[in-house]
């Protein structure tokens, strides 16, 4: 077991996105937090978070979620808060 300090954070991000990782989390029976830690720790290590199944589950959480967004978009977002 290691141990950590963890800090609350505020963090803006798309909509769908959120869904998708909340109902993904869900599916895993694990927070939000620990999720996405898990998803970066595997990033920045070059490694994929997803094996196979849960790679078809956020497949179909996209689907459902309307999430078309891809890692292309990432820095092409516009934000439709700013332009209101």
């Amino acid at each position: 077991m290691v141990t950590a300090t963890r800090s609350q954070t505020g963090v803006r991000i798309e909509t769908r996105t959120l869904k998708v990782l909340k109902a993904l989390a869900e599916y895993l029976d694990m927070s939000l937090g620990d999720l996405l830690e898990g998803i970066v720790l595997h990033s920045f290590e070059g490694k994929p978070p997803f094996g196979p199944e849960t790679t078809e589950k956020i497949r179909q959480l996209k689907e459902v979620y309307g999430l078309d967004l891809t890692a292309e978009d990432a820095h092409r977002i516009d934000d439709a808060e700013s332009r209101g």
